[in-house]
């Protein structure tokens, strides 16, 4: 486990960047992903994976070679028996209060991390066993993937990798950790909560890569928090190619009101997949020529 220096690791030519955006995310990503596939976008060679809340789960899947379009179609398998959850407007006020009087990402983390370790949830038992039932994979992949979490207490950034000691279910159940909604995850002895309470998507951790591809089902930040505008802007800078693909309103509509329910995984795949063919091109100059 690290924190901020993991982007110090060796980079590679190309970084696959998953962001965060609840259930309704997920499904977007895979229908992007299984939409750039068809394309002939074979996104899974990556020479690392980042993801963040919703989007290490994708990461993990894809890091471990799971095809997307297997993926896709179980999006379009709809909500089951899975109850929705959402996140109130009591625990959006306290979020709000906590990004006013927070100068830095770290105190940001810190504010809301006291919250989450206060608020009444569902067992972390009870959630960990759905966070094991959404990933068909158990073991990290060899191919370079970080997944990141904020520690409650302090609310710095921990980037989780396969030397981290930590398995891979609950490395990703602490990224989707939303604070006011699930249990922070026990690791080692520290609460951790959700990665996209330092950014949503992380994409500064793709440093040093010449090309990144960044699928970010949300891209603002809130208080000091980065937006993935301006981390994107900084891998520029630095010289790294990178291409940007969120949804648009159209993709918005689809996802519904509430990304933390189920019911809106089918419509949100098949978004992502509508979208595809659009930005297939702006992403194929970014990745095949790095």
């Amino acid at each position: 486990m690290t924190g901020d220096g993991a982007a110090a690791h060796a980079a590679g030519r190309r970084a696959l960047v998953l962001g965060g955006g609840g259930i309704t995310g997920i499904a977007w990503e895979w229908g992007i992903l299984a939409g750039l596939a068809e394309a002939g976008l074979d996104l899974g060679a990556a020479d690392l994976v980042v993801g963040t809340s919703a989007g290490s789960l994708v990461g993990a899947q894809v890091a471990s070679g799971i095809d997307p379009e297997v993926r896709y179609q179980a999006q379009l398998a709809g909500a089951g028996d899975e109850a929705p959850a959402r996140v109130g407007r009591s625990v959006v006020a306290r979020w709000a209060w906590a990004a006013v009087r927070s100068r830095t990402p770290e105190g940001l983390g810190a504010r809301i991390g006291r919250q989450a370790l206060a608020a009444r949830t569902v067992p972390e038992a009870e959630r960990r066993a759905v966070i094991e039932s959404r990933l068909p994979v158990r073991e990290w992949p060899g191919r370079p993937l970080r997944i990141t979490a904020v520690d409650a207490v302090t609310g710095a950034l921990a980037v989780f990798d396969r030397e981290a000691g930590v398995p891979l279910v609950d490395a990703v159940g602490a990224s989707c950790a939303v604070p006011g909604v699930w249990p922070p995850v026990t690791i080692g002895g520290r609460r951790y909560v959700d990665g996209g309470l330092r950014s949503a998507a992380n994409a500064d951790l793709a440093a040093g890569h010449r090309a990144v591809l960044v699928l970010a089902p949300t891209t603002a930040g809130f208080g000091p928090m980065a937006s993935v505008g301006r981390q994107v802007a900084a891998l520029r800078r630095a010289g790294s190619r990178v291409a940007v693909v969120s949804p648009g309103r159209r993709e918005r509509e689809a996802f519904g009101g509430n990304s933390l329910d189920p019911a809106g995984r089918a419509p949100a795949a098949r978004a992502g997949r509508a979208q595809a063919p659009s930005v297939a091109a702006a992403v194929r100059a970014v990745w095949e020529d790095a």
